[in-house]
């Protein structure tokens, strides 16, 4: 666990709604994920700064405990040619603790990291906080996946 500030990033992909209630981010984080694979999302994003994946959670109603917005993507140079079933989020310069989820990302690494997070006592903003899957994680089963947290 680290601070660091992250520059503004433009984020482009596929978007849900869901909140941390019993049975709905587990079921529909996971869907999401699936349509984006299935859906060859990554090839389809156009001016991508390269092939990192971002998972950002933004449109916080309140805490971890409300409704929030979750996005599957990569970070663009511009948002020419954005297709029309894509969602485009803007993430400003800001200040994040940073986690590191290691071992099988395709089952628990990722949701451990998280639990880990929800008993910390960050002062977070609940503004956008940033799954990033980038070289580390090209094997997802033995990989690392950066977890950023915004903080005042």
């Amino acid at each position: 666990m680290t601070s660091t500030k992250r520059d503004a990033l433009t984020i482009v992909g596929l978007a849900t709604r869901t909140s941390n209630d019993r049975g709905k981010a587990d079921k529909d984080i996971p869907q999401l994920w699936e349509k984006f694979m299935a859906e060859n999302a990554l090839n389809r994003i156009p001016n991508k700064v390269d092939d990192t994946l971002y998972a950002i959670y933004t449109d916080y109603e309140g805490d971890h405990t409300k409704p929030y917005t979750i996005v599957i993507g990569c970070n663009v140079a511009h948002l020419d040619n954005i297709p029309e079933d894509m969602t485009v989020k803007m993430i400003p310069e800001s200040n994040y603790t940073k986690f590191t989820a290691k071992g099988d990302l395709t089952k628990d690494a990722v949701i451990n990291t998280w639990m880990d997070i929800w008993n910390t006592d960050l002062k977070r903003t609940y503004t956008t906080d940033i799954e990033i899957y980038g070289e580390k994680a090209l094997n997802p089963t033995n990989g690392e996946a950066e977890i950023l947290i915004a903080i005042e």
